[in-house]
């Protein structure tokens, strides 16, 4: 399966998993916010930081019928437009927050909602583009950002197998040659017991592409165990501080938070090695602690050996204990003292 490379950084099985910080509406409406952001996911480790790119307007209308209004959840009470106009990052703050991160040599990316949103972040040479769950049937859209032939990452949140199938294909044949999916539970925050993470590898087989986890459960506990199913990218919601309560705050992570992702997601994939049955590195020291035959009295050339003169104890360097039935009854060939590892040298018979 071939390896994603985003601003030179390569992703796949064989590297470090990859994190994205998404910043999303944590900003609160200060771009001072969403600049310390950036420069605290640099901070803890992080790979990416990931924007939303839309306006309220390129979202949806301000209308207060009842289709337009949240009923229940995280965000009861707003409207669509409502909710937007106060989560949105203005596109008038794109240019500062991309200088921002690149000065920090952190890579900057975004989810366009429309293709007005594709054609700034085109302008500021955004080096990838990543698919919200909530856009994977928006198949023009997808089709527009493929033209672009930068990677693509896709969310599948809410999407059945035949969504997933499409968006791919779109992606694909639209000029799309580096595409990642994320296995995604479009739940804010996701419940741990619904993150169906056995998804990753079999989505791994069907599509035979990177995948990832765009994680909204409230601990690490999800990526760390996708690490080992095969997952090599993570994106997580970042926040300064929880405290600072806005539309996406409950459901994200502090800095401490995201240097344990970093870590521990690191850790897991190093852990996974290769599979193999040679002694490693790490044991070779103990082979000597292994158990081995003795002799554990003293005994004179010519005496058999019995199971009073050996037995199968530490340390290990003496014959292995898989012999020890074929020494009993056996004559030794020299005087030895008990503490003495078995040798075949020390018998009349070898083996």
């Amino acid at each position: 399966m071939s390896k994603v490379i985003i601003d030179g950084k390569n992703i796949g099985e064989e590297y470090p998993p990859y994190i994205i910080a998404e910043l999303s509406a944590n900003h609160n409406g200060s771009i001072e916010t969403a600049i310390q952001t950036i420069s605290a996911a640099k901070k803890s480790g992080a790979h990416a930081i990931k924007l939303q790119t839309y306006t309220p307007d390129t979202m949806t209308i301000n209308s207060d019928k009842d289709d337009f209004k949240i009923n229940g959840g995280l965000w009861d009470g707003y409207n669509l437009y409502e909710l937007y106009k106060e989560a949105h990052t203005p596109f008038e703050w794109h240019q500062e927050l991309f200088n921002h991160a690149r000065k920090l040599e952190i890579t900057c990316f975004s989810s366009p909602f429309d293709e007005t949103a594709v054609d700034l972040l085109e302008d500021l040479n955004a080096p990838a583009y990543k698919i919200a769950s909530f856009e994977a049937t928006d198949l023009p859209l997808i089709k527009y950002i493929a033209s672009t032939k930068k990677p693509m990452i896709m969310s599948t949140g809410m999407a059945n197998l035949n969504e997933i199938e499409e968006m791919v294909d779109v992606a694909k044949s639209n000029g799309c040659k580096d595409l990642i999916l994320l296995h995604c539970i479009s739940s804010y925050p996701a419940p741990t017991e619904q993150s169906n993470l056995l998804t990753i590898p079999d989505m791994k087989s069907k599509f035979q592409v990177q995948i990832g986890l765009s994680d909204h459960t409230t601990s690490n506990t999800a990526a760390v165990v996708a690490t080992a199913l095969g997952a090599t990218i993570f994106e997580k919601h970042f926040i300064l501080d929880r405290s600072s309560v806005g539309p996406d705050s409950s459901f994200s992570i502090e800095p401490y938070e995201l240097e344990s992702l970093c870590s521990e997601t690191y850790n897991a994939w190093k852990s996974l090695g290769i599979a193999g049955y040679d002694t490693k590195p790490a044991e070779e020291a103990n082979l000597k602690f292994r158990r081995s035959i003795y002799f554990t009295k003293d005994i004179r050339k010519g005496d058999v050996v019995t199971k009073e003169s050996i037995r199968r104890i530490r340390p290990g360097f003496g014959l292995e204990p898989k012999y020890y039935d074929n020494l009993l009854g056996k004559k030794v060939n020299c005087d030895i003292s008990a503490g003495t590892p078995a040798n075949w040298s020390h018998f009349e018979e070898k083996n």
